[in-house]
């Protein structure tokens, strides 16, 4: 079930955002340069807003998973994995990083104003949720 990983990260980046600081950070904390999307939309007081997605899948999802768990604290990790039960919904586990410490380079646990990842492996038992999310979180300890 490990092997079979799929990541997906959005960020809404609002008009007085610097998208170039983004791609920088996606490339610099994630290694990403390739598979991001751009789309472009209207916010609620018609402000112009771009929303970045990637989505990563197969060999390289696991790739990147085992490098963000690299990157994150053992206190990170410890937190991940002691609130499974709360941040996983259908096989997905959300986690959530402040997007102003992402832009200097920091992945920090942050509920608002931050970007969204999603790691999705399939779970046929629910009761397996945090075994399966909690062995792929320690993948690199």
């Amino acid at each position: 079930m490990i092997d079979k990983i799929e990541v997906t990260i959005d960020v809404i980046i609002h008009a007085t955002e610097d998208i170039s600081k983004f791609i920088q950070s996606f490339e610099k904390v994630f290694e990403l340069n390739q598979g991001i999307t751009f789309n472009e939309t209207i916010g609620h007081f018609e402000n112009p807003i771009t929303i970045i997605n990637v989505k990563i899948e197969k060999n390289q999802a696991q790739k990147f998973v085992e490098k963000l768990v690299v990157s994150l604290s053992k206190e990170q990790i410890n937190e991940l994995i002691e609130q499974i039960d709360e941040r996983t919904v259908d096989s997905r586990c959300h986690i959530r990083f402040g997007k102003q410490e992402f832009i200097k380079g920091n992945l920090v646990f942050k509920e608002k104003d931050a970007i969204k990842l999603k790691i999705y492996t399939p779970i046929y038992n629910k009761k397996d949720t945090v075994k399966i999310f909690s062995k792929i979180f320690q993948v690199a300890n």
